[in-house]
């Protein structure tokens, strides 16, 4: 029998057969398998085969999972934890913190999610190895750290992480978003939406924001902000955030009902960047060429969706975001056909907004000296003049 096969199949005696072997031997090289493929087998998939692993364990065996401690998988940690914590308890805490205070990841990883059932408030030494493990390189152990640190309400690492939001390393200001975000800093999203509208890592910290607070809420909130995150996040697709980010976030959902009950100058931008975006992806076979078929079909599904809507609509009213107060206007200005109304932006306090006015001029072939020599008396940037210059 194909134990692997067995044990992801459908087939109940053969998958509780497969488990048993699974936690009786320890099957490790089975386990290493599993791991292997974490990346390919779909969720539900890995979500039966964890139960499966749960039902083979009991008082005798539950100890070998232990041996599995050195082979990491973020899709197995949780029922592993919850099993040695069933069987072992409170017996396997020292084990457990010996564990965290070794030098192995994957056995740092794993007894910080057993920790995670246990109450260690009064444990000092271990909360202050878990705040260090919570910045470690290895990014399912920071993940749990925080998280661990999040259910202990630890102020002292919240308070740091806030405090590098004032950091002029944009890296190390997204770091702390990161772990903001891991902590559930939801008294945070204000700064960290005010962060990403400066940032230049804007499309980065959009795609965290959704983890930390539905898109649906933010829209409820603070339309506008939602919207804007919206709008970093399509731009990160596929560059930076993986074609299957359409069903991680619910993009369908979230367009049509912004189109159908929702229109407004900022959500009719997000929609008419959405249209671009979604026929670029659908026409490049290389964007969608190693997305599963789900993944396939839904931008398929929401390209069918954005395509019936009406783009003269959508133009229509993206116009009102064409003024230099506008957070959004940086995108309005790449639908703008009008020459006249980029002119009007040639007078912007921002000197990068003249410069993409510019440069949206130039791609137009509407570029004129007057327009550069506009731009220059209300450019001081040394830099932002030679790029005008030779425009």
């Amino acid at each position: 029998m194909d134990l692997f096969k067995a044990l992801t199949g459908k087939n109940p005696a053969e998958f509780e057969q497969a488990a048993k072997i699974l936690v009786n031997t320890p099957d490790i090289e089975l386990f290493k398998k599993l791991i292997k493929q974490d990346d390919f087998l779909f969720d539900f998939v890995k979500n039966n085969v964890a139960k499966r692993i749960q039902s083979a364990c009991n008082k005798d065996n539950f100890l070998n999972l232990l041996q599995f401690c050195d082979y990491y998988s973020p899709s197995y940690d949780t029922v592993i934890a919850e099993v040695l914590h069933k069987y072992g308890g409170l017996e396997l805490c020292e084990k457990m913190k010996d564990m965290v205070f070794s030098d192995n990841h994957n056995r740092q990883a794993y007894a910080t999610k057993f920790l995670t059932f246990l109450d260690i408030s009064g444990s000092q030494d271990i909360i202050s190895k878990i705040r260090e493990n919570a910045h470690s390189k290895f990014e399912p152990l920071a993940i749990n750290s925080i998280e661990l640190l999040s259910k202990l309400n630890d102020n002292v690492s919240k308070e740091e992480a806030i405090s590098k939001l004032n950091s002029e390393d944009e890296f190390e200001q997204f770091d702390a978003i990161k772990f903001l975000v891991t902590f559930g800093a939801k008294d945070c999203i204000n700064r960290i939406i005010e962060i990403m509208k400066k940032s230049t890592l804007a499309e980065n910290i959009a795609s965290e924001i959704p983890f930390l607070i539905p898109i649906e809420e933010l829209l409820t909130n603070s339309f506008d902000d939602g919207v804007l995150v919206l709008c970093n996040i399509v731009n990160a697709i596929p560059e930076i955030l993986l074609p299957s980010a359409v069903l991680d976030y619910g993009l369908y959902e979230i367009f049509d009902n912004l189109y159908r009950e929702n229109l407004t100058s900022s959500s009719a931008l997000l929609l008419r960047m959405a249209k671009d975006k979604f026929e670029a992806l659908t026409e490049n076979e290389e964007y969608l060429f190693d997305s599963d078929k789900n993944t396939k079909d839904e931008v398929f599904e929401i390209k069918k969706l954005l395509d019936g809507m009406n783009t003269y609509k959508l133009n229509s009213l993206l116009y009102d975001e064409l003024f230099e107060e506008s957070d959004f206007v940086f995108y309005a200005v790449d639908y703008v056909n009008e020459i006249e109304e980029l002119e009007t932006l040639l007078d912007s306090k921002n000197q990068t907004l003249i410069l993409k006015v510019l440069t949206t001029l130039k791609e137009k072939q509407a570029l004129t000296q007057e327009h550069k020599n506009i731009a220059s008396s209300n450019i001081t940037s040394d830099n932002i003049k030679q790029i005008v210059e030779v425009l």
